[in-house]
């Protein structure tokens, strides 16, 4: 349990300490600010395909105007992402360098929704190979697009976090953003739910949002969800 987390349970007992609520909101906006930088300091790469690296450093490169393209479109979904306002990723990745076991990890742990968690043997039955949980973790462990392929979602049985390329830290903050960032957003004008960050999604004034835990729920007081970016019905 991390200090937002004790004093979020502080602040719920039946006599808060005094000014908590003052401390509380300020560690949240502190934890806002670290997690709107982080998407200035990767380095990514692309090529005419999409994102094929995505490490620390400076930077958005491409060896043609469609490359550069792609990583300028990944930053700024990364942008989106930290600072809550994005819940998937729609930026081209580009794949063709990892091996077929590797292709298949990555494409299952891209399956697991946002704000969920999966465990490294979970995704090696998935993958048709059970015993293979350690290999699972190697190959997640050498994920060359981290964050938009979310191997931070998969963590270890006991519920411990695993290796993360970025480091535990990180791998928390992600974690806790998506614990704490809604799912799907609905149009009270439009009657239509839409995955956060979708274009019609971002377009909605403020006044018109309303928040829904899923689909279902939206659908029950006559929302449709969005043809464009699809909201799954688990979401």
């Amino acid at each position: 349990m991390d200090r937002i987390d004790t004093m979020l349970e502080e602040f719920f007992a039946p006599e808060a300490p005094p000014r908590l609520s003052a401390r509380l909101l300020g560690a949240l906006r502190t934890k806002r600010a670290v997690l709107d930088a982080l998407a200035e300091k990767f380095r990514i790469e692309a090529t005419e395909r999409g994102v094929f690296r995505l490490q620390l450093g400076r930077g958005s490169h491409g060896a043609s105007a469609r490359a550069r393209a792609h990583a300028e479109r990944a930053r700024e979904e990364l942008r989106e992402y930290f600072a809550g306002r994005r819940t998937f990723f729609t930026v081209a990745v580009d794949l063709a360098g990892v091996a077929e076991f590797q292709a298949r990890v990555l494409a299952e742990a891209r399956r697991i929704p946002f704000g969920a968690v999966d465990s490294y043997a979970a995704l090696a039955r998935r993958v048709g190979h059970p015993r293979a949980a350690r290999a699972v973790g190697n190959a997640l462990g050498a994920n060359p697009v981290p964050v938009i392929v979310p191997c931070h979602r998969i963590i270890r049985g006991d519920g411990t976090w695993g290796h993360y390329a970025f480091g535990g830290a990180m791998k928390t903050q992600l974690l806790q953003l998506e614990r704490t960032t809604p799912v799907l957003t609905g149009c009270t004008s439009t009657r239509i739910v839409c995955r956060r960050g979708c274009v019609h999604e971002q377009r909605v004034a403020e006044a018109n949002r309303i928040v829904f835990a899923s689909v279902r729920d939206a659908e029950s007081v006559g929302y449709r969800p969005c043809r464009v970016c699809r909201p799954p019905r688990a979401a």
